[in-house]
């Protein structure tokens, strides 16, 4: 038993050795090349690493470049286009909830000019327009409430429909969101007339 072993290992090192002999190698580098010197190891990697000559040159370059890329997003905000945009606002999805939203008259929208109103009646010095005021506001903020809601439930059909099995998710806050802010000072800027179709 033991000296079947040793003979399968003589034959398998005879044939380890014929095929060593077809390769020629360093006689101290096992790997077919002698090991590189210390010193030229370090200077390789040494000579490997980029670091810029100029400091102050590549921080000014990177501040370049990273004041190009928020001008070219804040122009996409401007005009629409979608190459440059955040990622929030990427992305035919969020393209869709915003002309759906655009598209149409929200109460939420008129909320902060509103709220002026209500604050400068609730200033006056006379009871009945700080009790009417707040009365007002209460029914104003109900409104909107339900104007959320068929907003949101809207949105969320027309999603349904429109893109089956993709990721919708957020999109709905997204778009309520949107209606909170007065439509000229949304941003990205409306692409769509109020009434037209998205």
């Amino acid at each position: 038993m033991f000296r079947r072993r040793s003979d399968e290992s003589s034959s398998s090192a005879a044939v380890l050795t014929k095929e060593d002999d077809k390769t020629t190698r360093h006689p101290q580098a096992p790997k077919g090349r002698p090991t590189p010197k210390r010193s030229e190891a370090e200077a390789n990697r040494k000579t490997r690493v980029t670091v810029p000559k100029d400091r102050k040159e590549a921080n000014r370059q990177a501040r370049e470049r990273m004041r190009s890329e928020r001008e070219k997003q804040r122009t996409a905000l401007l005009e629409g286009d979608e190459r440059y945009l955040p990622g929030r606002d990427k992305g035919p999805v969020r393209r869709f909830v915003r002309d759906y939203i655009d598209s149409r008259w929200s109460a939420a929208e008129f909320f902060l000019p509103y709220a002026v109103v209500v604050l400068v009646l609730s200033i006056v010095k006379v009871p009945v327009l700080q009790l009417a005021s707040t009365l007002l506001f209460l029914l104003f903020f109900v409104v909107v409430i339900a104007d959320f809601v068929r907003l949101g439930l809207g949105l969320r059909k027309e999603l349904a429909t429109r893109f089956p099995g993709t990721n919708t998710r957020g999109s709905v806050p997204y778009g309520l969101m949107r209606t909170l802010q007065m439509r000229r000072l949304r941003l990205p800027k409306p692409q769509v007339k109020r009434g037209e179709r998205p």
